[in-house]
């Protein structure tokens, strides 16, 4: 078999407009704050209504997309998962490390409507999104209850903790600086933890950006005080 033909270039149909402007706060996984909107753009070339005929009798979508900024020349047949404490490493195919020989990822979403932009065209809107704005958008396909789900399916090291959400602090005040329809979404984000598995240090500041502002918060004794709300 000749080289070119082990190869296949994919090209990206839009991108994803999110309140994320960093990886650090990101939900683990999608679906977790189904409070987080996020619109899907497509590129010219791919906003013809016709292409989303239908889509609107599905609940949920797939999105397949690129970890943009997780691409690299080369790979590496083990990673070691945030969930493990980031020392143990496991094998690549068996996480959904980034760090893959194709940074390809895939999210699951809850549409939320289909709106037809006078200059974007056709824009998906999405609940529970688990991406960096801007990222580049591979594929769009139907989440099929049928086929899909498979509640007997077992998660390996990934199942989820027996872990309770944090207990969230917030001063009105700093809330108000957000935009109302934003405000459950943030709280939401950080009851998950955004912190990594292996971090707890009760005297450490952390901080994300999100939708415009630098939050910025520290978490003791399973509460987490948000210490500021900051434009960018």
């Amino acid at each position: 078999m000749k080289k070119e033909e082990n190869q296949y270039t994919v090209k990206f149909i839009g991108h994803i407009r999110s309140d994320f402007s960093e990886k650090f706060g990101i939900p683990r996984q999608s679906g977790l704050v189904d409070e987080l909107r996020a619109a899907v753009v497509l590129q010219p070339e791919y906003r013809d209504p016709a292409a989303f005929r239908g889509i609107e009798g599905f609940s949920h979508l797939w999105l397949v997309w690129q970890f943009s900024q997780a691409v690299r020349s080369g790979w590496s047949p083990t990673v070691r998962p945030p969930r493990l404490g980031g020392n143990t490493r496991m094998g690549v195919f068996a996480t959904r490390s980034p760090f893959r020989p194709n940074a390809i990822g895939l999210s699951c979403v809850r549409l939320v409507e289909l709106r037809q932009d006078p200059e974007l065209g056709p824009v998906l809107i999405v609940a529970g999104a688990d991406l960096l704005d801007g990222t580049p958008i591979l594929d769009i396909k139907p989440y099929l209850p049928h086929a899909d789900c498979r509640p007997e399916a077992t998660g390996g090291f990934a199942a989820p903790l027996v872990e309770k959400a944090l207990a969230v602090e917030c001063e009105e005040t700093l809330l108000q600086r957000l935009p109302a329809e934003k405000r459950a979404a943030l709280l939401a984000v950080l009851a998950q933890d955004p912190r990594p598995a292996y971090q707890d240090d009760p005297g450490r500041i952390y901080g994300f950006g999100f939708t415009g502002f630098e939050v910025k918060f520290t978490v003791e004794d399973g509460i987490l005080t948000v210490r500021d709300i900051a434009a960018q």
